[in-house]
């Protein structure tokens, strides 16, 4: 299994770019997001990278991060959603719009992706909408590392370390509403939704604002 590739870039199209590898050309296909925050012709990339195989075609799909690979492979475990459409998504919503329109059973928002229908669309949220927390507390995982790593090697100012903090308080407020008894789905919907409503919430907040979503009605 080919999970990571590091080296230069030779050339890039609309849907994929040929990495050299010492001298060994991969030709790895990505979204349209992907794609576009990529190096040019010449510089050093470095890609997560997922290898499908078939009896006649081998092919390798590539991503920045690994939230934005994991959501590929939940994506295509979908019946009916191909590599393809995999992209299409993730390239329209980005693993953190994907986070959240799952999580909140948004499926008009996955069918915005091309050649994505509404009955396909549903079916994503349907079958992923208990895994969109672990995912979710994943991403935060991977960010406080990769802020972590950075740290050690230059001193960030305040303000560009926001993001990990909103989405470790996400993560927090997941895990104590799960404490509570909510389950996956319906805990990470209601966060979403409150980080969505309150963007620079801090734990105890989100907690109390999903809480009052979670809230029965009447």
């Amino acid at each position: 299994m080919i999970g990571k590739i590091t080296g230069r870039v030779d050339y890039k199209a609309a849907d994929h770019l040929l990495i050299d590898v010492r001298g060994v050309g991969y030709l790895v296909y990505c979204s349209d997001r992907t794609m576009a925050t990529l190096p040019g012709v010449g510089e050093t990339v470095a890609l997560f990278t997922d290898l499908v195989v078939r009896e006649d075609l081998l092919q390798l799909f590539g991503f920045t991060t690994l939230a934005e690979k994991e959501w590929h492979r939940l994506l295509t475990s979908v019946q009916g959603v191909g590599a393809k459409a995999s992209l299409a998504i993730l390239g329209t919503l980005g693993p953190d719009g994907v986070s959240r329109a799952i999580a909140l059973g948004d499926w008009n928002a996955v069918k915005a992706a091309k050649g994505v229908g509404p009955k396909i669309a549903q079916r994503v949220v349907l079958d992923l909408k208990d895994k969109a927390p672990g995912v979710m507390a994943m991403a935060t995982t991977l960010a406080e590392a990769e802020e972590g790593a950075s740290s050690q090697v230059l001193e960030t100012p305040v303000a560009s370390r926001a993001a990990p903090v909103s989405s470790s308080a996400q993560a927090d407020a997941l895990s104590a509403l799960g404490n509570l008894g909510y389950g996956p789905g319906d805990a990470a919907g209601a966060v979403a939704q409150a980080a969505g409503d309150i963007p620079d919430a801090d734990t105890p907040a989100l907690i109390r604002a999903a809480l009052k979503l979670l809230a029965p009605k009447g």
